[in-house]
């Protein structure tokens, strides 16, 4: 997420935190070469003006280590083991395992817990943004229509789990975007550096770009719907558009643009039920824990945890997270789906980039003209391209299955078919039943005054 050393210290002691905890669990005794923070190589512009992060009085805590746990199988009978760590409160009680059946996820988990107490710090030392790479580290080629990409088709955002992102068309507004034909050859082309030399190993364990495809201002949650591009692969990615209309009101509960949502929402640009439901969890979070969670936006006034401050807020977090994920929290309750919502449906193939015979003179065009240097055999260019299958989309719209006038319709329909009555058969059983009311009312009078005789 961030290339810089302004948390070197704190990463070189995570990383040898790990590669001793990695050696007790599995015997296996890694390299300290292996780990991120051990890479002299880092370039970083001019941070002696911010200071080092051990100014915060930030430590790392040896309170959450990794234990290996044995249970039982009671229908087999066979030993099974997990692994994870302990989390308890803010009195040292109702302590809980954070466990995993897979040492790989328990280490990442261990790993990323410890990472946002060290990150939670940057926003108050150092702009994040002022550090980060410009899309020419990424970007090495960019066509659309076959016409080269300008400086000024793209935003830069910062992501707090994969960095330095950027946005092609976020407006939708300028016509060098608008399509004119369907096909490969009038999409989006793009040649992609995955750099890995920065890489923190026990962070994230693969390699590639992530993609993602979405409506104009909305927040692109690449976590949950990003797809993966992979080094050394050509691929192509054809999209076509759905559109979802939702009645809402008394058939359904959506909402228009968000105003009507007791959420406040967390992000800026349109309303999405993930942005509603990140916000709504932020809410309860700051409310219930005291602090923020590091890779969702601060309501004003709030700050990010860490186990310096809060030493229970782990505790707290999995708790909530746990509840969240389980439908006993009441975000999903508070955020209904849009009632008009955009969805790209994508199929994607692939083939090996560069192939064996044009290797050579790809890489030797990209280092003189982007000043491109591969350093090792393995991939980590790729090509993408991205077009429309058709210029035209699907809308899918809600309607009532029962009308007021197709109800009335169904009941007369229902009513002739019992009693195959017409408007004349109607007015002949409505004087009928007034007969027989007046004839009733008659019988009565009458014995009423034979008894008083």
């Amino acid at each position: 997420p961030c290339r810089f050393e302004l948390v070197s210290e704190h990463l070189v002691q995570l990383d040898h935190m790990a590669e001793e905890s990695i050696a007790f669990l599995y015997g296996i005794n890694t390299s300290a070469s292996l780990f991120h923070m051990n890479e002299k190589n880092i370039h970083v512009r001019d941070l002696s003006s911010v200071g080092n992060l051990s100014r915060s009085g930030f430590k790392l805590s040896q309170n959450f280590s990794l234990l290996r746990m044995s249970d039982h199988n009671n229908r087999s009978g066979k030993k099974h083991s997990s692994v994870g760590f302990r989390l308890c409160n803010a009195t040292g009680g109702n302590c809980f395992y954070k466990t995993y059946s897979s040492g790989m996820d328990a280490i990442l988990e261990w790993y990323r817990f410890h990472y946002m107490n060290i990150m939670s710090q940057l926003p108050v030392i150092i702009n994040i943004s002022d550090h980060e790479e410009q899309i020419e580290d990424m970007v090495y080629s960019c066509q659309y229509d076959g016409e080269p990409c300008r400086p000024s088709d793209y935003v830069h955002f910062h992501h707090p789990v994969f960095g330095s992102c950027y946005t092609f068309n976020s407006k939708g507004t300028d016509p060098f975007w608008t399509a004119t034909k369907p096909g490969i050859p009038y999409g989006l082309s793009l040649i992609l550096r995955a750099e890995q030399k920065d890489h923190i190993p026990l962070l994230s364990t693969v390699a590639g770009v992530k993609v993602m495809i979405h409506n104009h201002n909305q927040t692109p949650f690449l976590e949950h719907e990003g797809f993966d591009i992979r080094p050394g692969i050509a691929t192509t990615i054809g999209i076509q558009q759905d559109e979802v209309n939702r009645l809402g009101g008394n058939y359904g509960k959506c909402t228009t643009n968000g105003n009507d949502v007791n959420v406040k929402l967390l992000y800026n640009n349109s309303y999405t039920l993930q942005a509603c439901l990140h916000s709504c969890f932020q809410h309860i979070m700051v409310r219930k824990c005291g602090c923020g969670y590091y890779y969702y936006p601060l309501p004003p006034g709030a700050e990010y945890c860490n186990y310096n401050k809060q030493p229970a807020w782990g505790h707290c977090f999995y708790q909530l997270y746990n509840r969240l994920r389980n439908h006993h929290l009441n975000c999903f309750d508070q955020c209904p789906k849009p009632c008009r919502e955009s969805l790209y449906k994508v199929s994607a193939g692939t083939a090996k980039w560069p192939s064996a015979k044009s290797q050579d003179w790809i890489r030797q065009a990209l280092r003189h003209q982007n000043g491109y240097n591969s350093t090792s055999n393995r991939n980590d260019i790729a090509k993408v391209t991205i077009f429309y299958q058709q210029l035209n989309y699907q809308s899918v719209n809600e309607s009532p299955l029962l009308s007021e006038n197709l109800l009335l319709s169904s009941m007369g329909s229902q009513w002739s078919l019992w009693f195959g009555s017409s408007v004349l058969s109607v007015v002949e059983m409505f004087e009928l039943l007034i007969d027989t009311l007046v004839l009733s009312l008659l019988f009565c009078y009458q014995r009423f005054r034979s008894k008083k005789t």
